[in-house]
């Protein structure tokens, strides 16, 4: 099967990378900077589980259509509406789109963009960067992607990708309930996220602090009553599954939202923390940590709004 991956960062990049490593057709849907980039120097992958370096096929938009039998969604959320447009022209009537991004509120945008039918569930597990030369670096044990046909349906296209999928470097798991595994990867991200941006520290710190495990454990607990309020596919017992999650996590562990915040970029708190909370507005449900932790993300924004309309005055008072 000919697989697109939309975008070679260190989602994208490690697991496409290791499709091809395995033998797989894999081609990579990029912007023209990060094609002449790869193009020179081909594409690193930095990782616990084995180093590989390749020369990968690359495209752009500017390319003739083609069109390919499954397409890895692995942007940013805020890009999201851009990578659609994007893709559309590499979607033929039976290609499957499997999206990674993080959350729950990017799937009605892809279905209304694909058909029903074309999108399937699919999010994953990994710690992975860029470095300042553009190599894939993964920094941790977990390196999981995760696939399933909504309502746990067995059908002959489930059974190909996870054929193509199976016997690589990376964990490609076949999920029969992929909706409650979305919802649960979106409440432990939301509060991961969450935690680690807001205290500006990585997990460790901030679960062996005094009081640490118990704010933690009532952010879950606001985000999970939140998410039973709309009848999602959550388990009863989530919030100490994801409690120990917490508790196994690497002390350095940090999110990518804090990553993001760190290096100055674009953040998805929009799409996590903020969907939530305008799905608390609408049951008129109460949701203070929740609200404090986004209100930290809308500072960095505002923020970095900031400083980007600074340095274009600066500019403007250069060139005169």
């Amino acid at each position: 099967m000919r697989i697109l991956v939309l975008g070679a960062g260190g989602v994208g990049g490690y697991f496409g990378g290791r499709l091809i490593e395995k033998g797989e057709d894999v081609t990579f849907l990029v912007r023209a900077n990060r094609k002449k980039q790869l193009e020179e120097k081909g594409l690193i992958i930095r990782s616990l589980h084995g180093d590989f370096s390749f020369q990968p096929n690359l495209i752009t938009t500017e390319d003739p259509a083609e069109i390919f039998d499954i397409i890895l969604f692995s942007t940013k959320s805020y890009h999201l509406e851009n990578a659609i447009k994007d893709v559309k022209p590499f979607v033929g009537n039976q290609t499957v789109i499997i999206p990674l991004l993080n959350g729950i509120a990017h799937l009605n945008p892809l279905k209304l963009a694909f058909g029903e039918d074309q999108v399937i569930g699919g999010l994953c597990f990994i710690e992975t960067t860029l470095n300042k030369d553009g190599e894939v670096v993964q920094t941790s044990k977990a390196a999981r992607l995760v696939f399933g046909e909504f309502l746990g349906k067995e059908t002959d296209r489930i059974r190909r990708i996870t054929a193509v999928f199976n016997g690589t470097k990376a964990d490609f798991v076949q999920s029969k309930q992929i909706e409650r595994d979305m919802w649960h990867k979106y409440l432990f991200i939301t509060v991961m996220s969450g935690v680690t941006s807001l205290m500006r520290a990585p997990i460790g710190p901030i679960r062996e602090s005094e009081g640490g495990r118990v704010t933690i454990r009532e952010l879950f607990e606001e985000c999970n009553n939140i998410m039973r309020a709309y009848s999602a596919p959550i388990s009863d017992n989530i919030v100490d599954e994801h409690m120990r999650s917490i508790d196994a996590l690497g002390y350095d562990m940090k999110s990518s939202l804090q990553r993001d915040m760190e290096k100055g970029s674009q953040v998805e708190g929009d799409h996590l923390q903020g969907y939530l909370l305008e799905l608390a507005k609408k049951k008129d449900m109460s949701a203070k940590l929740l609200e404090i932790v986004y209100q930290n993300i809308k500072v960095y924004q505002k923020m970095k709004q900031d400083r980007f309309k600074q340095d274009n005055t600066k500019s403007e008072h250069l060139s005169v």
